[in-house]
């Protein structure tokens, strides 16, 4: 079979389309074939050496979002030919997405959505459950105030339309003008630039998407969670009663499961911004690196 592997860490050339031996599931695990994956950006990391200590070790497949078919489905319940989604935590355990053919435990697993097709379904793992999984700690429910930083990237553009499903009123921080009209046709209440322009100390949760640290807009007594691992711990707000963690996903087809009937009802958008066969996977990291993205990159095997 395909897979998708690195033996060495740098830029995108290192990306090597290598034949492979099909994974063999053990009990508890599901077989599914790949119809589509995305990029993220831990995977950038991953290939550029970044993430340090915890890495795999070489060779490595890369990857973390899945939409296939079921081949085997064990004693999972789930039936060949079933379309589904997944999250492999390919950090923790080593298992990489980017093959033709992948192996998981079956409590990673979902059934995919049946709103939109598999290659739109392969955006919404990792980013999706990063945002559901946040959403959870932060505690936030109906008539609360969420302030997003990042709301229109791939998270927390997830995370408003989430959070807008559970009732709460959301004002979001975006990095350009150009992302404000995303995160206004979304629900968001106030949409703006500028850090400054934030209320102080009048939100009962704030999720930082990215390190922009904008612990004066949380409320005291509230909850403050950042995702951006690589910009360090949030600073110790505890002398204000404020509940402070950088969180990381983990796998969860329970979650995926909640996050497909959010699609499938119309209350979850996913964003494509360009999909690119296995056979282009550099071109698709270049593209990735690049920026500027109104959706996710997507692989199509």
């Amino acid at each position: 079979m395909r897979a998708v592997r690195i033996d060495r860490f740098g830029t995108p050339e290192v990306l090597g389309l290598v034949d492979a031996p099909p994974p063999e599931p053990g009990p508890g695990e599901v077989l599914i074939r790949t119809v589509a994956t995305s990029i993220n950006p831990v995977d950038d990391k991953t290939r550029e050496g970044a993430i340090g200590e915890g890495t795999p070790p070489l060779p490595m497949t890369l990857g973390w979002d899945l939409a296939g078919v079921v081949v085997d489905g064990g004693d999972s319940g789930l039936r060949a030919g079933e379309r589904v989604v997944a999250m492999s935590h390919q950090l923790g355990f080593g298992r990489g997405t980017w093959a033709d053919l992948v192996a998981l435990p079956a409590r990673a697993v979902a059934v995919a959505p049946q709103a939109v097709s598999l290659v739109e379904a392969a955006a919404l793992p990792l980013a999706g459950l990063t945002a559901w999984q946040t959403l959870d700690w932060l505690g936030i429910s109906a008539g609360e105030r969420l302030l997003i930083a990042g709301a229109a990237g791939a998270v927390g553009g997830l995370a408003l339309q989430i959070a807008r499903a559970r009732g709460v009123t959301v004002d979001a921080l975006v990095s350009r003008d150009a992302q404000a009209g995303f995160a206004r046709d979304h629900g968001a209440d106030l949409v703006t630039t500028d850090p400054h322009a934030l209320h102080d100390r009048r939100y009962d949760a704030v999720f930082d998407t990215y390190g922009a640290f904008v612990t004066e807009a949380v409320a005291d007594g509230g909850r403050y969670a950042s995702i951006a691992t690589q910009a360090g711990p949030v600073p110790d707000l505890s002398s204000r009663g404020v509940r402070t963690t950088v969180n990381q996903v983990r796998e969860d087809g329970a979650g995926l499961s909640e996050l497909t009937e959010l699609v499938d009802s119309g209350s979850l958008r996913l964003r494509v911004h360009a999909t690119f066969g296995v056979h282009e996977i550099k071109a698709a990291h270049e593209r990735f690196r690049r920026g500027g993205l109104a959706g996710k990159v997507v692989v199509a095997f």
